[in-house]
């Protein structure tokens, strides 16, 4: 995972887990165009419903074996017997709603895709496609859902995928970085600003 900085501020819900002190550093708020990480966030961040993100980020590594490494098109097709298997699997959460939603968000994962050509073309429409740069001084201010979430709730729902309320979903666009919402003090703020910038100036 490499050495963790000690010598930097960071956002409070870093804490001092090691593993999500990674997470932030690396992944939070970077943004993402990729239509496999990016399902691999719908799903996970649909599995965390009633947990927390630290739960979910030490099974990751369970996630992507129990679903084949988020290839859509092989969760797609897993069977009912796949999907009994996986209730017996501790690497995952045990939750046979979530278990199956994986399955069938799949299936309209990949009807959204073939409409659109990718799923990122999708979903970063609903931030016109540029990285939205927030400047909160305080995790308080940091909202659980925007308009701009409820509206892709609401799309998201209309086509069939499961688990994706407001606040999943902004908690997804915060992950995928369609959102900065990394407090300005953080300096990992400026970091992903930049990446943003040059991300977008590639586009």
């Amino acid at each position: 995972m490499g050495r963790v900085r000690r010598d930097v501020t960071r956002c409070a819900w870093a804490g001092s887990d090691p593993v999500y002190i990674g997470y932030h550093d690396r992944e939070w708020g970077v943004p993402c165009y990729r239509d496999r990480r990016l399902f691999e966030f719908l799903i996970l961040e649909g599995a965390q419903a009633g947990l927390s993100w630290s739960t979910i980020l030490a099974k990751r590594a369970g996630y992507r074996r129990a679903f084949h490494g988020f290839d859509a098109v092989k969760v797609a097709a897993m069977t009912a017997a796949d999907r009994k298997r996986l209730m017996s699997d501790d690497g995952i959460v045990r939750n046979r709603l979530k278990i199956d939603s994986a399955v069938s968000n799949a299936r309209v994962f990949m009807e959204v895709r073939a409409e659109f050509k990718t799923f990122s073309r999708f979903v970063w429409s609903f931030v016109n496609h540029r990285p939205v740069q927030n400047r909160w001084r305080s995790l308080k201010q940091v909202p659980a859902e925007t308009p701009e979430s409820r509206a892709m709730s609401k799309a998201l729902k209309q086509r069939g995928f499961r688990f994706v309320g407001p606040t999943i979903c902004y908690a997804f666009m915060q992950a995928v970085g369609m959102v900065n919402d990394h407090v300005v003090s953080c300096f990992r703020h400026g970091e992903v600003a930049l990446q943003s910038e040059k991300t977008g100036r590639k586009r």
